[in-house]
């Protein structure tokens, strides 16, 4: 049998052994703590990316507008909806003919860029106003809130 003295240090070594590290229970807080922090801060950064692109295609948005009222100081027009953007890596064939044209296209690569979705802008053109679209993170025409909205830049119908 087991004498008392035996029986009692038995208990205080199982007592030091649980007093040296965490509990099943502590353990699962702690997880659980960290998943709901991480949750935030994940959320804080898609927001940031989706704003960074966003305030890309703003600029990118601009720089075609310039672009075009370089094409419309030679042309004394932008370009039709039908020549589009294309007119300003290549003289337009059809519609009204531009004398003036610059001979090396009014973008300097001679690609026109995509969107920060990797989708073609949007170019809309009566030849006196412009209207440049991109239809944002979820690339379809129209929507509300953050990730439907489409950014716009000239003329809003």
């Amino acid at each position: 049998m087991l004498s008392k003295q035996a029986f009692n240090d038995f208990f205080k070594s199982l007592n030091q052994q649980a007093s040296k590290g965490f509990t099943l229970v502590e353990i699962l807080i702690a997880l659980t703590l960290l998943a709901i922090a991480g949750t935030f801060v994940a959320g804080k950064i898609f927001d940031q990316l989706r704003d960074g692109k966003i305030s890309a295609a703003q600029i990118q948005m601009k720089a075609l507008a310039d672009r075009l009222q370089e094409y419309r100081r030679h042309c004394f027009s932008y370009p039709t909806t039908d020549q589009g953007l294309r007119a300003l890596i290549e003289k337009p064939t059809g519609g009204k003919e531009c004398t003036r044209y610059n001979p090396g296209g009014y973008i300097e690569n001679g690609e026109i860029p995509l969107d920060p979705w990797d989708m073609e802008y949007v170019y809309e053109s009566d030849g006196n106003t412009l209207t440049i679209k991109s239809y944002g993170p979820d690339q379809v025409p129209g929507g509300e809130g953050p990730d439907a909205a489409d950014i716009i830049h000239g003329k809003k119908n």
